[in-house]
């Protein structure tokens, strides 16, 4: 950490364990090992920060409910745009992007994903329960079923591969390249010593494509450059100049992990109790006890975090709010850049992350020792995914 991040850190929260917090100045950031929480836009950060592997984007929802929101979510299109390029921008085939919302302003967001090249994969569901309404719902003045839910959107930057003027995705190439070679694509089974999964599987040209392992891809491209015509050689290769290796072609694709027991739908209420930032808000639509009205449980980004990265990686979130992804990757050894640009809650993200007296973390219950929070907690987290009473 440099001398001004120190100098800022100890300002801000040299009196915190007497309950006084400096007010932050736009540019400050604090850190923890290799945690960093900016007090500023993320445009003004992208630029900086590592390549992410995994991007969390809980940004506006155009419902007009917290500072800085969109009020219409017609308006929500223009508002990410300049965000989705820099994401774009500086995204890798590894980087996987968690898109929070509304159903509705993550449809109308969706098309500009698209179009930027982002790969959907599927629409996760935050069922919060009927707690969430608590019975204060008029579904005759509404005319609708009460909304109880949100969406975390899996989104991958699949790899291109630019060939002949054209960009081919990663099934398509592995064809192209094999065409080349002038070898029958039955000569693909013989390389990998299947009887009909490489060509049913590796190089088809339909829906039933799979993506081929590196032991595969390796035996691929092998038989290739050693049976194929000699003009072509190398074959498989980005630039002309060598194949690509088994751990390169590993890094051509987003990393993913699920547990069994684990669906696209998570139920779970509103966060309470201990793990609910409390506190005073202010330019806020909507009245809440707590400090933020859409607090994401830390089971869930401890989820969508440990699913798409590994220990070292980089973790993103733009939006931050209360920072949730600073807690889980400071627990979980993830490098994280974080940004949010209002002071109630910058002050309370840093907050959690600042040691207490006796060295343990400020707020958190997710276990230093490495253990997921199901493991840690068993009496408040059953498997995602199946039926809970509230």
């Amino acid at each position: 950490m440099s001398t001004a991040a120190s100098e800022s850190q100890k300002r801000l929260f040299g009196d915190l364990r007497r309950g006084s917090l400096s007010t932050p100045v736009r540019g400050e950031v604090y850190n923890r090992d290799q945690v960093a929480i900016h007090f500023d836009r993320a445009e003004n950060l992208y630029s900086n920060w590592q390549a992410p592997t995994c991007i969390i984007s809980d940004g506006p929802y155009g419902i007009d409910g917290f500072p800085g929101d969109e009020h219409k979510a017609e308006l929500l299109v223009n508002w990410y745009k300049p965000h989705i390029e820099a994401w774009t921008q500086y995204a890798t085939p590894q980087t996987t992007l968690w898109f929070w919302n509304t159903e509705l302003g993550w449809a109308t967001v969706h098309p500009l994903l698209l179009a930027s090249g982002w790969e959907y994969r599927c629409c996760n569901i935050w069922d919060k329960g009927m707690s969430h309404v608590a019975g204060n719902v008029n579904t005759q003045t509404l005319r609708k079923f009460p909304v109880v839910t949100e969406v975390c959107v899996h989104y991958v930057k699949a790899a291109t591969f630019r060939c002949d003027g054209r960009n081919l995705s990663m099934q398509n190439w592995l064809r192209h390249e094999w065409k080349r070679t002038g070898l029958p694509f039955r000569f693909a089974n013989e390389a990998c010593g299947v009887l009909n999964a490489a060509t049913r599987k590796y190089l088809t040209a339909d829906h039933l494509w799979y993506y081929p392992p590196a032991e595969a891809f390796v035996k691929l491209v092998e038989y290739a450059n050693k049976h194929g015509k000699l003009e072509g050689r190398p074959y498989f290769s980005i630039g002309g100049r060598k194949p690509i290796s088994g751990e390169e072609w590993t890094k051509l694709r987003a990393k993913f992990e699920c547990n069994v027991g684990v669906t696209n739908v998570w139920r779970e209420p509103q966060v309470s109790g201990a793990e609910r930032i409390q506190g005073t808000r202010n330019g806020m639509r909507y009245k809440f006890r707590s400090l933020h009205g859409s607090q994401k449980p830390l089971r869930f980004i401890e989820l969508i975090i440990r699913a798409s990265t590994d220990e070292g990686d980089v973790v993103w979130e733009p939006f931050g709010g209360l920072c949730p992804g600073a807690v889980i990757s400071y627990h979980f050894r993830r490098r994280y850049f974080g940004a949010e640009i209002v002071e109630e809650f910058f002050l309370a993200a840093a907050e959690r992350l600042v040691p207490s007296r006796q060295g343990i973390r400020a707020e958190s219950p997710v276990p230093s020792d490495g253990r997921s929070l199901r493991t840690a907690r068993p009496d408040c987290c059953s498997p995602l995914g199946i039926e809970q009473r509230y």
